[in-house]
């Protein structure tokens, strides 16, 4: 097997396109590590971005500097993903520190042009490499050139992919890990998901695609048979009578119409999913009920009534999680149709439950009786106040 160090000495040179570190073996320190080459002063340089403590760094190093750093790198994180014009590698580390080597090759892609500080884009699916599904559904030409009027779709997968990306060491590759999506429509993501966790990352990953139109259902179906796609699966149904599962590990759900997203969330808690990603849409229910004498003057304006509600329910959902024992971020997310409702709720599970009762005064005062929180807690939430953190 080809050791790191040859294929670092063949790869950092005018062939490098990208690399990410990840996953490392002890917390508090740096989460990730993304490379790319960046021209300075006429010499090609490899740009170390250090993400830690949601700040970033930078490192310009030269060829042989780039390569001591990831060397070093690979000490302290277990997983990189590196991209050449014609191969993919994948670097995987085991707890007794045993490197393994994955190498795939691709038709070569375009030379980037590398311009000062690296201003073009590096995507996780790149331009110049066909993927079938993105092909069948217009995204991209059969040489793998991105169509112009499907450009903005192109980054926006790219941009859900990158989410998934950042969660992938709450996935275990020990087992088959199971994903629900729940509303997956035309199912681009849910394509898009299974490709990269199986095809790319080589996780043993099981897709469930729900959704209540028919045509849809079967048109994804039968794309999904044409690429042997035999671990993704579309089914018809509804989000909050469907029990074909007793075990998920990743749910997600997409622009979920107003208490759906609820129905959706209450799910995955019951099923102990490690990750939640939710991207809310139409957030109608607490419009209909917020009441509070200090805000009442502004909450006067309908329009500014409408957003605050629904910025309080995505928060109030983000807390309930919290309570759940779930590390949740509220991240923005630009959806397929350009709205503005483009809030994504990320919650990765922890067991460490966040107290319930600043959450259940600042309800009260609200009058915020929201589904969710009648889902996880039927009892009532205020039962929960005084509970202490484990």
């Amino acid at each position: 097997m080809e050791s790191l160090n040859n294929i670092l000495k063949k790869s950092l040179n005018k062939e490098f396109l990208s690399a990410i570190i990840s996953n490392p073996r002890e917390k508090g320190g740096i989460v990730k590590i993304k490379i790319r080459p960046v021209e300075h002063k006429d010499n090609i340089l490899y740009q170390c971005e250090e993400h830690r403590n949601n700040q970033v760094f930078h490192h310009n190093l030269n060829e042989e500097e780039a390569a001591g750093y990831i060397e070093n790198a690979m000490q302290e994180f277990k997983q990189m993903q590196m991209e050449t014009r014609k191969f993919r590698y994948q670097v995987l580390v085991s707890k007794k520190g045993r490197q393994t080597m994955k190498t795939k090759q691709h038709p070569p892609m375009e030379p980037v042009k590398i311009m000062a500080h690296n201003r073009v884009k590096q995507y996780i699916l790149q331009e110049g490499i066909p993927v079938p599904f993105l092909v069948d559904l217009g995204v991209m030409s059969e040489q793998g050139k991105v169509h112009q009027s499907s450009y903005d779709k192109f980054k926006q997968i790219n941009r859900f992919l990158e989410f998934i990306e950042d969660i992938l060491p709450a996935l275990s590759r020990e087992r088959e890990i199971t994903i629900l999506d729940f509303g997956c429509g035309k199912s681009y993501l849910t394509f898009a998901m299974y490709y990269y966790l199986r095809e790319l990352k080589g996780y043993d990953v099981n897709i469930i695609g729900l959704d209540l139109k028919t045509d849809v259902i079967s048109k994804c179906s039968r794309l999904a048979q044409k690429y042997g796609y035999e671990k993704l699966h579309f089914l018809q149904g509804d989000i909050a009578d469907y029990d074909g599962v007793q075990k998920v590990d990743m749910v997600v759900t997409l622009h979920a119409c107003d208490r759906a997203t609820d129905y959706a969330l209450a799910k995955a808690v019951e099923w102990g999913a490690e990750v939640i990603l939710s991207v809310p849409c139409c957030q109608h229910e607490l419009n209909d009920k917020i009441q509070n004498e200090l805000l009442k003057p502004v909450l006067s304006y309908g329009i500014l009534k409408e957003r605050l509600s629904a910025l309080l329910t995505d928060g109030i959902r983000a807390e309930l999680l919290e309570s759940r024992g779930y590390r949740t971020q509220i991240l923005e997310f630009i959806d397929m149709e350009h709205t503005p409702k483009n809030l994504m709720i990320r919650a990765v599970k922890t067991g460490k439950k966040k107290s319930a009762d600043e959450l259940s005064r600042m309800t009260e005062a609200l009058h915020a009786d929201l589904t969710l929180e009648r889902l996880l807690y039927p009892q009532g939430l205020e039962r929960e106040k005084g509970v202490p953190e484990p």
